[in-house]
């Protein structure tokens, strides 16, 4: 059973048997990560970052340290002066199509078309792989010329191909309301193009909870969706089934 609790924007508080993994917590109104720390209700406890703007990262997550196994951050991290409060014995910082791996769970970062990477982590012993997509998505905003509009499609089918086949239990993806009628481009052809079995949606404070259009997946197949919106919101998924 996967355990999630939406933290804010494209952050997550993410459990699998006795592991914790952050993604993104730049901001917890709900205090879910507080709550899960104070607990101790674990075995393992690991942060990610996919990249250094505001609100996807926040060093107030090295308050965590003496429970943390590791901080595993987008390579643009590493030149943030909010970056030598940290152990450096437990950072990581990866590049795109990068790899590390641990007893525990083994890491693959692949690119961005924004800033920074997303990442596949797959807990070893339970062989449940989570995608987090961070900022990587088909930036197609409305009202741009239409040069960069297709730079920004190039830049995202580029790095589908890298994509394609995926296999994994949930996707973090972002749905990004502002976008109006291009808000869940990316999210279709990503949906299309690899084997998730899940998909929580993402990066879209402020805007109504997103449900796919009746056209969205591909006939014959359907896969669960969580659109959460407030900070502490919660869903297990179960048996290829979103519970709540």
């Amino acid at each position: 059973m996967i355990e999630m609790t939406y933290l804010l924007n494209s952050g997550f508080l993410v459990r699998v048997g006795r592991t914790l993994l952050v993604f993104d917590d730049f901001k917890d109104p709900a205090g879910a990560v507080d709550a899960a720390a104070a607990a101790a209700d674990f075995d393992h406890l690991y942060f990610f970052a996919s990249h250094s703007h505001f609100d996807h990262f926040d060093a107030h997550i090295q308050r965590y340290e003496a429970q943390a196994d590791r901080y595993i951050l987008s390579d643009d991290i590493r030149c943030m002066k909010d970056c030598s409060v940290f152990d450096t014995q437990k950072l990581t910082f990866l590049k795109p199509y990068a790899s590390w791996q641990d007893d525990v769970l083994a890491v693959e970062s692949f690119d961005s078309t924004d800033l920074g990477t997303s990442f596949c982590v797959t807990l070893k012993e339970e062989g449940t792989t989570i995608f987090h997509a961070g900022d990587f998505n088909w930036w197609d905003w409305t009202g741009e010329p239409a040069e960069q509009r297709k730079l920004a499609e190039n830049a995202f089918r580029k790095q589908m191909k890298k994509l394609a086949g995926l296999e994994a239990d949930v996707a973090f993806f972002p749905v990004d309301g502002r976008m109006g009628p291009s808000l869940d481009k990316g999210a279709k052809v990503f949906c299309a193009e690899t084997e998730i079995r899940a998909l929580v949606t993402m990066h879209s404070i402020g805007y109504p909870a997103w449900q796919p259009p009746a056209d969205f997946f591909a006939p014959g197949r359907e896969i669960p969706v969580w659109s959460p919106r407030k900070p502490g919101e919660k869903n297990c998924l179960k048996d290829g089934r979103l519970l709540k």
